[in-house]
């Protein structure tokens, strides 16, 4: 069960279920909670979870203009504040995983740690394995005929309105995010970079991801695409809740992490 909140920006759905330290789920683009199911209830027997579907996804409807994360990690930071009701921890998927960047950069005093799935920092068309895919989608194609489906069953906005969402999420993708290594050296939360050995991120581009964000940790999950969370369910939970935990393990070899002795 949900409800709606109003926050600044827009009318926010969310869900919320478990105990515990509050952990908030940022679904990926084109998604709905619906995509999170492999994931709540691990999650959810050591957490307090708050999923809430970002504007023009899900139960949420679609605001007037173009789609921005800048805009969405503004809902999220006053979704946070307003019924999170303090510091969370913050997981999010592709769309999400860039959302949560952006709220560890604008409020880190919100973000206890973070992890970000198949997540990239440029335009898809500067990380993507197949940057010619931006230009083959299309709202009607069948390659997005699952996300259409997730969206027609319960978006408010109807489902004819399909079209004009997907053409802003599809606009959003070619020309954002826009961060650089110097922003993401300014994210002070535990962060736990992770991807598909095959994922539509390139590994080269997580890796840039993960070499910016100090302190940052990295998985690379064998046998797995942009849809790990779908795929290798049992290993990303284990992974999740091990980063949530925070408990250090003494590396007996470390290099990047190795403390300088003066």
């Amino acid at each position: 069960m949900g409800a709606y909140v109003r926050l600044p920006g827009v009318r926010t759905w969310y869900e919320t279920e478990g105990s515990g330290e509050p952990l908030v789920l940022l679904h990926g683009g084109f998604c709905t909670n619906e995509t999170w199911g492999a994931q709540r209830a691990d999650l959810a027997a050591a957490h307090r979870l708050y999923l809430p579907e970002r504007r023009g996804h899900g139960h949420t409807p679609d605001v007037p203009g173009p789609l921005s994360y800048q805009d969405m990690a503004d809902d999220t930071v006053a979704f946070v504040e307003t019924v999170v009701g303090g510091p969370a921890h913050l997981v999010g998927w592709s769309d999400g995983g860039i959302v949560a960047l952006l709220v560890a950069l604008a409020r880190p005093d919100l973000v206890r740690t973070m992890v970000v799935i198949g997540a990239n920092f440029r335009p898809g068309g500067e990380c993507w394995a197949d940057p010619g895919m931006l230009d083959r989608m299309r709202p009607e194609s069948p390659d997005v005929a699952f996300f259409r489906e997730l969206y027609e069953a319960v978006s408010p906005d109807g489902p004819d309105h399909w079209p004009e969402v997907a053409r802003k999420v599809l606009d959003m993708w070619r020309t954002q995010p826009l961060l650089t290594a110097g922003d993401l050296a300014r994210i002070a939360a535990p962060t736990l970079v992770l991807v598909g050995d095959d994922d539509l991120v390139t590994l080269e581009h997580t890796i840039a991801l993960y070499r910016a964000i100090p302190d940052s940790q990295l998985a690379v999950v064998p046998g797995s695409s942009h849809t790990v969370p779908l795929e290798k369910p049992s290993l990303l939970n284990r992974l999740v809740l091990d980063h949530l935990a925070d408990t250090p393990v003494e590396t007996m070899l470390p290099v990047r992490r190795a403390t300088t002795v003066t």
